[in-house]
């Protein structure tokens, strides 16, 4: 009678799987060629057995040297399989045979089709009729492809992509060329006359911009223009940075006699003293992984992660100032004290902001007047605080217009990458500066 103990006792040898639990199963299943009722109870040899390892010093020294174990067991066992006389002797004390610690194991790996559609051609006749002669060569039994004729199939392949090709019409990719406003407007977000006089290096320039206006996959921008995706971005990121430097005077603070000049009529009635306009945007970003930046840049007010930064704007619609970008959680009144706008204030001038911006206190010091809708506490607003805001608002919105064509470039308005945050205080310089150059945001239509 075998031993037929615990079910722990597995073979300690590497990739052997037998043990007590696998000759208990054997020995209970039902067998009647001797009429006993289960092999157990039957004298035919057992098909292996476990031996567990002697517990002296020499001799479990010689099996472990044996099984070459690192971390053994309180009881090592070792099926008769591996025992030279299938089962520990005085010659051969220790287990000799198919160990396989010299190599490691080999894990099956499931095998993987890939059921690819081809559109039958007329060029690959001959071809297709070779390789269904070959897949009618597999065994029928097992229903395996014979994998050797599938090495000889680059020439049925390459019809393949020759005949789609042919059929979906499907050319190349060639650089975009301007050829008027509209293409212009579309690709640079500026006329056509004011992007030839920006550089004669045109394509580079043209890669750049439709970077920052279509916000394009560089892998989409490559493809374009001919060249790899590590040169594309090696050129966005140079001419982000000429950009910067080359752009920096499109966004000039003006003086308050040039100022008044060109205030709109829209302004002389009521707000003739205005200096600047001011307004905080927002632009969403991925979540970032840190999270001490993830609640830095969240914003309550969107309810995801955003970047903020301020515009001022003219009376006349030109952006005179752009900040650095923070955190969506940042206040407006904190990125207005922090952002570097108030040393461009002097005494006597005048600033319109929403209600959001509680900087009055700021302002006063310099002695800055500010203009700000009327605030409906507990008590209903009188009619003339009512007319008053309502004068404020339809000025203000111009600077909600110039936001408008900030936003147009849809590196701002859509979903930034955390790749992009090295250079987004740069995007933003450039993109105001592109603002600049368009047509006059305030005409006399629309006053």
């Amino acid at each position: 009678m075998a031993n037929r103990g615990g079910s722990g006792k597995f073979s300690a040898v590497k990739g052997c799987h037998n043990s007590y639990r696998k000759l208990k199963r054997f020995l209970d299943q039902d067998w009647y060629e001797h009429k006993p009722t289960i092999r157990a109870e039957c004298k035919c040899p057992r098909p292996f057995k476990v031996h567990k390892m002697p517990s002296d010093g020499e001799g479990k020294r010689q099996w472990l040297a044996a099984l070459n174990l690192k971390c053994p067991s309180r009881n090592v066992h070792v099926c008769s399989f591996h025992s030279v006389d299938r089962q520990p002797t005085t010659e051969k004390p220790y287990p000799e045979l198919w160990l396989r610690y010299d190599r490691p194991l080999r894990k099956k790996r499931r095998r993987r089709y890939e059921h690819k559609a081809s559109v039958p051609s007329p060029k690959q006749s001959d071809v297709d009729d070779h390789s269904c002669t070959s897949k009618n060569v597999a065994s029928v039994g097992t229903q395996w492809e014979d994998h050797i004729f599938e090495e000889h199939c680059y020439i049925k392949r390459q019809h393949i992509v020759t005949y789609v090709n042919q059929s979906t019409q499907c050319d190349t990719f060639k650089p975009p060329t301007l050829m008027n406003d509209y293409d212009s407007n579309l690709y640079t977000g500026l006329p056509l006359h004011t992007f030839h006089t920006l550089t004669e290096i045109e394509q580079q320039i043209l890669l750049t911009l439709m970077k920052l206006k279509l916000n394009l996959l560089i892998e989409d921008l490559a493809i374009r223009f001919h060249i790899s995706v590590s040169k594309v971005s090696r050129i966005i990121s140079f001419w982000i940075d000429t950009m910067t430097v080359v752009f920096k005077g499109l966004i000039p603070w003006l003086p308050k006699e040039t100022i008044k000049a060109t205030t709109p009529e829209a302004y002389k009635q009521h707000y003739p003293n205005v200096t600047c306009i001011l307004d905080c945007s927002e632009s969403e970003v991925r979540i970032p992984g840190n999270l001490d930046s993830r609640s830095e840049s969240y914003s309550h007010y969107y309810t995801c992660n955003t970047i903020k930064y301020l515009v001022a704007i003219a009376p006349c619609g030109l952006v005179m100032f752009i900040s650095a970008v923070y955190g969506g959680r940042c206040s407006d009144k904190f990125i207005t004290c922090d952002s570097g706008i108030l040393e461009y204030l002097h005494p006597g001038d005048e600033v319109m902001v929403d209600r959001g911006f509680l900087i009055r206190d700021l302002l006063f010091e310099r002695q800055v007047n500010v203009i700000i809708p009327h605030f409906a506490n507990k008590m209903q607003l009188t009619e003339e605080k009512v007319t008053c805001s309502c004068r404020i608002a339809n000025v203000r919105i111009h600077v909600e217009r110039a936001i408008r064509r900030l936003k147009v470039y849809k590196v701002l308005s859509q979903t930034l990458p955390i790749t992009l945050m090295p250079k987004i205080d740069q995007i933003l310089r450039i993109s105001a500066a592109l603002v600049n150059l368009r047509g006059d945001l305030i005409r006399e239509a629309d006053n």
